[in-house]
């Protein structure tokens, strides 16, 4: 396809198509004559995958190539290749400032029986939140969070069963990202209506 189908199908530009294309993020295309080139479908799954990545994850363009690059290098370990995209992996490699509450957090990866990385961001977030709690006068330990995290594996689960028969790299990439991004906000969502709706079954009149 020409770049102007590549921009209709993409909804994205020719000018920051262009623009993907000098910086890197975007290979490419066949190149037809002096001025002209063509694209293809793995074109349009990386340029989605982009967007995605800066707009809905809200990713720099220095990050994104980043990524991309590191995708590029790990595209046969599909658990590398999520933990890259969702940023459960640091591309630095290197740990966070921990948290006097991380130990606590280390306790309930134990408890659980989870397989999450030391260096991992949501570690240091969830550390900081217990922090923040325990300043705030709302102690809470491992045991308070543990039936949380118990919801939080079965969500897993249902997260992970969207990306069966996803063969495609980027596919699985743009797929996961979407769903996890775009669908905690629906999912903060379904909690407060099911707060309401406990709050009703135990308390209105």
């Amino acid at each position: 396809m020409r770049v102007s189908e590549l921009s209709r199908r993409s909804g994205v530009s020719v000018t920051t198509i262009k623009y993907y294309l000098r910086e890197g993020l975007l290979p490419p295309g066949r190149q037809t004559s002096a001025t002209q080139a063509e694209y293809d479908d793995q074109h349009l799954r990386r340029l989605r995958l982009i967007r995605a990545l800066t707009g809905v994850r809200g990713l720099s363009v220095t990050t994104t190539r980043e990524v991309l690059d590191a995708l590029a290098a790990h595209t046969g370990d599909t658990h590398l290749l999520l933990g890259l995209t969702l940023g459960s992996v640091s591309l630095s490699g290197e740990s966070a400032e921990q948290d006097p509450a991380a130990g606590e957090v280390a306790a309930l990866v134990e408890e659980l029986g989870w397989r999450v990385h030391e260096s991992a961001p949501a570690r240091t977030t969830l550390a900081e939140t217990l922090t923040a709690l325990h300043s705030l006068g709302v102690p809470m330990d491992r045991h308070t969070l543990l039936p949380y995290a118990r919801l939080a594996e079965r969500i897993a689960v249902l997260d992970l069963d969207q990306l069966d028969g996803l063969t495609d790299p980027l596919a699985v990439a743009e797929r996961a990202l979407l769903l996890t991004v775009l669908l905690e906000p629906a999912l903060m969502a379904l909690r407060r209506m099911a707060q309401e709706n406990e709050s009703a079954r135990r308390h209105a009149p």
